[in-house]
């Protein structure tokens, strides 16, 4: 697998989420489902931004990137998610207003998968931590049905990134967080997802405008969960 220098200057495997779409793959192969096909969509519109090692990176580097005439692979995987989101949700019944909230939800979701994918482990955890809590809310383990096959991989990804042996790179966090996603609209409805929706709309723009890494530092306890198991 390449190589590339990770936040401290180290050469990692990179880029380990196209291991991930490939468990992805697999599990579509042996059993698909609209949720296999969207985090397949999401992980190879990741992998094509991976190779492109010179694209424009945010929303409004993209934004530029269309002003100038230029089709971004930012730009694309940004549609491309969108289009993979509706296609998910609109499996769920869901419509109107309600509708809306899930495809931006996985849509979202996807996206702050790449935000926090600037340390090892971070997007890893930020998966354990909204499945957990969609378990809590959901009173059992439903919302991790969709998501199962998925799991071990990205159990092994978390150690080898924690461990600074790869970067998950574009594909590999939007693969997870999109894993988010989908535990986010299994397990919540109404006043709650019109919550984590609003959630993920200001994560999204904080992202945009300032260091996701400094906010988490600046708070003790995310800080401590942050480097939990980290290499030092």
């Amino acid at each position: 697998m390449p190589r590339r220098t990770n936040y401290r200057g180290r050469p990692v495997a990179f880029p380990l989420g196209a291991l991930l779409l490939a468990a992805a793959l697999a599990a579509l192969v042996v059993g698909g489902s609209r949720w296999l096909i969207f985090l397949c969509g999401v992980g190879a519109l990741g992998l094509i931004d991976d190779l492109a090692d010179r694209a424009p990176r945010g929303w409004r580097g993209h934004g530029r990137a269309l002003l100038r005439g230029e089709l971004s692979t930012g730009a694309l995987k940004a549609a491309g998610t969108l289009g993979l989101a509706a296609y998910a949700a609109a499996g769920e019944g869901a419509s109107g207003t309600a509708y809306g909230v899930e495809v931006g939800m996985l849509t979202l979701a996807a996206h702050a998968g790449n935000l926090l994918d600037t340390r090892p482990g971070r997007c890893e955890k930020g998966l354990v931590l909204t499945a957990a809590l969609c378990c809590v809310a959901a009173g059992g383990y439903a919302p991790l049905a969709q998501i199962a096959p998925l799991i071990a991989p990205v159990a092994v990804a978390g150690w080898l990134t924690l461990r600074e042996r790869a970067m998950l790179g574009d594909s590999g966090a939007s693969l997870t967080g999109g894993m988010a996603g989908i535990c986010l609209i299994s397990a919540l409805s109404g006043a709650a997802a019109y919550a984590a929706f609003a959630a993920l709309i200001a994560i999204s723009l904080y992202g945009e405008f300032r260091s996701i890494s400094t906010a988490i530092e600046r708070v003790p306890l995310l800080d401590r969960l942050d480097s939990l198991g980290r290499s030092s």
